[in-house]
């Protein structure tokens, strides 16, 4: 899978568009919250889960393509490489949980239909 096709996944997503909210740093949004970083990238950041313990999961199966997001990951978020040891259809899998917990936290009336 190529890093196109992991951003044409997220940006596809309901009310999902793309930002640079940092020079360099590339990001799905959907609303004003960030679902995936690094787009574009060898690496993707999601939300892998709703808590940190359930995000340490992907680090116990894939200890060479899986770590702990700097600054944010003690909220359940990694970095998952593309290309390595994970299979493209849980990566996407992963953008899509990702999505989905960020939609849950938006108030009713802005989330996307």
């Amino acid at each position: 899978m190529t890093p196109e096709e992991v951003r044409d996944h997220a940006l596809g997503k309901p009310g999902a568009h793309p930002d640079e909210p940092w020079e360099g740093d590339h990001v799905a949004k959907v609303v004003e919250k960030i679902f995936v970083f690094g787009l574009g990238g060898d690496s993707v950041g999601v939300k892998c889960g709703a808590n940190r313990a359930e995000a340490d999961e992907w680090l116990h199966q894939y200890p060479d393509d899986a770590t702990v997001m700097a600054y944010i990951g003690r909220n359940g978020w990694n970095t998952l490489r593309i290309g390595g040891a994970i299979p493209d259809g849980e990566i996407l899998e992963a953008i899509d949980t990702s999505y989905d917990l960020i939609v849950s936290k938006l108030p009713k009336s802005k989330r996307p239909s």
